[in-house]
């Protein structure tokens, strides 16, 4: 594997692999590497013939500076999981490196940024997209592999690189979970083992609300899950919501696609999950 820490010697190299008429296929990450992240190196490896993760603690999507702070940075741990994956090329640039002094950004991505995860966390999505522009624009992917488990992160971007006519396609790669169901994340490492057995609730919320779907209405439904979820004192719930799959609005009786979407916190750790409904 190849360590690139510069834009300009990274872009060097992917320019001679396609060349060669490589293919190049995108994983970003924020580090702290687990098997969810490995899953989409394995999925990249189906579409593409350069596999690059890049490694970057974005410092513009955190609204908390302790959080910010608090970021797993394992990197040798990392290093050695992305070699065993087979991974080609790793991108581990400074903060300097993706950002000049005062520079801004904003891109108008309508209602996608305010709701759900975008109320709880302003300004939240500009960074993601300020930071991921910079990750395409110089690595410029044929393929971008993001989680399931950010889907509405997988939806901004998309429209993102639909506004901008970004040569490249996006794939979403379903959840990997922990044997009891919950979501894997690098923030599960700071769940204490009661936190870790509380956090089970929600898988199992979201797999209830599969089961009943078709059974109850939208409005059941989610007064089922709110219900589930708030019976557990260790649980703060910040929303509970089903939704149009594309445009991330509540769903309606007719709405084609749907998506159930959770945010909670257990303990001082803030978890997020969603599962597909039809």
């Amino acid at each position: 594997m190849k360590i690139f820490n510069t834009r300009s010697s990274l872009q060097q190299y992917l320019s001679q692999k396609r060349s060669e008429g490589n293919t190049t296929g995108l994983v970003p990450t924020m580090g702290a590497l687990h098997k969810g992240h490995i899953s989409l190196l394995a999925e990249a490896k189906k579409y593409a013939d350069v596999i690059v993760c890049s490694i970057f603690v974005n410092p513009t999507q955190f609204n908390d500076p302790k959080d910010l702070e608090k970021y797993p940075r394992p990197i040798e741990h990392d290093i050695e999981m992305l070699i065993n994956a087979g991974c080609d090329v790793l991108f581990n640039p400074t903060v300097d490196e993706m950002y000049q002094p005062g520079e801004t950004w904003h891109l108008d991505i309508g209602p996608l940024e305010s709701m759900l995860e975008g109320k709880f966390r302003p300004g939240h999505y500009q960074g993601v997209t300020q930071v991921v522009f910079k990750l395409f624009d110089i690595i410029k992917p044929d393929f971008a592999f993001f989680g399931q488990k950010d889907y509405q992160q997988v939806k901004v971007i998309t429209r993102m690189v639909d506004m901008l006519h970004m040569p490249l396609k996006m794939i979403m790669c379903p959840i990997v979970r922990e044997p009891e169901g919950l979501a894997m994340s690098s923030r599960n490492v700071h769940l204490s083992t009661n936190e870790r057995a509380n956090s089970i609730l929600l898988s199992a919320t979201l797999y209830n609300v599969k089961h009943q779907f078709g059974k109850l209405t939208i409005d059941e439904l989610k007064q089922l899950a709110v219900k589930e979820l708030t019976s557990n004192p260790n649980i703060q719930l910040d929303y509970f919501e089903i939704a149009d799959a594309d445009t991330l609005v509540p769903a309606k009786a007719d709405t084609q696609h749907m998506v159930a979407l959770v945010a909670a916190k257990v303990g001082n750790v803030r978890l997020i999950d969603n599962i597909i409904l039809n």
